[in-house]
């Protein structure tokens, strides 16, 4: 190996960390996702750097994807160990849909990253490992209905998050419409027989 090939290696991961955490803040202030030059810029590197990193849009979103799943999982697993399973559960849902208004990263984590966008499958099966614990940890605590399962959990946050979408910034609507989500998803209590 060449002297200098371990150190163009380690420059080349930073200059991937850093347009990734240039992207990344770009979108969660509410700006969209930067054209390949303009993060070049923003970043402070070479546009041949970013291009090199990410051919396309669609690879930066990916890569954006990636990093979002990897920090759903952290955030999932937390909640899974929760020793509460309903309050576990509550706090991640309620993550989740914020992370779907504020961040591409999550967005794209649970929608995918776009066409011809390739995905790494060992953070999207930690993923689902992750919130199937969570799940069952929830039903078994009573909070979440049995014929919920794994795969509707993030059709809900997502159908949420976009009907949340104009008012995103409204804190207490969103902590009232996941509480609504939340409610919908334990199981029917039993009506009580009243004497005749």
């Amino acid at each position: 190996m060449a002297p200098g090939g371990a150190t163009r290696r380690s420059d080349a991961a930073r200059n991937r960390a850093h347009l990734l955490e240039v992207a990344r803040r770009q979108v969660c202030d509410g700006s969209p996702l930067p054209a390949l030059k303009d993060l070049a810029r923003l970043a402070g590197v070479g546009t041949g750097t970013a291009y090199r990193h990410f051919p396309t849009q669609h690879a930066l979103l990916a890569a954006l994807g990636e990093e979002g799943t990897r920090r759903l999982v952290a955030d999932v697993r937390a909640g899974g160990a929760d020793p509460d399973p309903a309050a576990g559960f509550a706090r991640v849902v309620g993550v989740v849909v914020r992370g779907v208004l504020h961040d591409d990263a999550v967005r794209a984590a649970l929608t995918g990253a776009g066409p011809g966008a390739a995905r790494d499958p060992g953070p999207a099966a930690e993923l689902d490992e992750a919130v199937g614990l969570l799940l069952r940890r929830a039903r078994a605590a009573g909070a979440v209905r049995p014929d919920v399962d794994a795969d509707d959990i993030p059709l809900l946050v997502l159908g949420l998050a976009a009907g949340l979408a104009p008012v995103a910034d409204d804190d207490g609507r969103v902590e009232r419409h996941v509480q609504v989500l939340l409610d919908g998803l334990r199981p029917p209590r039993r009506a009580e027989r009243r004497p005749v």
